[in-house]
């Protein structure tokens, strides 16, 4: 039985990783989709395997740091649906030149642009469809560096992520009354292409023993199709062979 059949979901970040898997399995619960991200070529790639199995995907590129193309979206996603009961706010970066030594101003833009402001547009264009319906998820992919600070991620990508996390608990203090909800996941290291700005390469053999897309991605289809009288406030997933916490046994050997 299709769970979501009837229901709209908007996904950002959807070409790839985390995005795409999320797509395609809320695509297997019948949800019909509205696909953002920067670039077209992988968008349409994923819609089109959606199509392949009798799904429907509408393809929406934009740059989310830009707030009119964030509207511009839900304009679109009132005039071809009339509804939006799933956002899934996944787009996120990071930068290779992240600490501190080399941050620049631009890249402090970029970061909290491009990870914090761009997922504040797109819940302030989800918001008003939900109120109306009285109902609808939103679902924030933030980061364990929206939890914990380390130096791995960097200060700037740390600050936007755990900006994610507060933005999701209050969303749930405001919106609960009007039969919304919102859930923020944390994800530890998972084998996305983000890994490879990392200043230090990532191999084969360590992302493999990571968290996969595919993971979050019935992660999230669990909690879009939980009741509507369940929240799921926050979760985290990491991998079980945690690189941080082997470093510190190894340290402590």
């Amino acid at each position: 039985m299709a769970r979501l059949a009837g229901k709209v979901a908007w996904v950002t970040g959807a070409g790839s990783g985390i995005g795409e898997a999320a797509a395609l399995r809320l695509a297997e619960e019948g949800a019909a989709l509205v696909l953002t991200g920067r670039r077209l070529a992988p968008l349409e790639a994923v819609a089109q395997r959606v199509r392949a199995t009798g799904g429907t995907a509408e393809v929406q590129p934009a740059d989310l740091m830009e707030p009119e193309a964030v509207k511009a979206i839900g304009s679109f996603i009132g005039e071809r649906f009339g509804r939006l009961d799933i956002l899934v706010n996944n787009a996120g970066l990071n930068i290779t030149p992240r600490r501190w030594a080399v941050l620049t101003p631009e890249g402090v833009d970029e970061l909290v642009r491009g990870n914090l402001s761009s997922a504040f547009y797109c819940v302030t264009v989800a918001l008003p469809f939900m109120r109306a319906q009285r109902d609808g998820v939103l679902i924030h992919t933030a980061s364990m560096a929206g939890r914990n600070v380390s130096p791995l991620s960097g200060p700037g990508y740390t600050a936007a992520k755990h900006g994610v996390v507060a933005m999701s608990h209050t969303i749930n203090m405001e919106e609960c009354v009007n039969g919304i909800r919102s859930c923020v996941i944390c994800p530890g290291e998972v084998a996305t292409p983000i890994l490879d700005k990392r200043p230090n390469p990532v191999g084969p053999e360590e992302r493999a023993k990571m968290v996969q897309s595919e993971d979050v991605g019935d992660l999230i289809r669990y909690v879009a199709c939980l009741p509507p009288h369940v929240t799921l406030n926050e979760v985290w997933i990491t991998p079980t062979w945690n690189r941080s916490y082997v470093a510190q046994l190894d340290r402590k050997l």
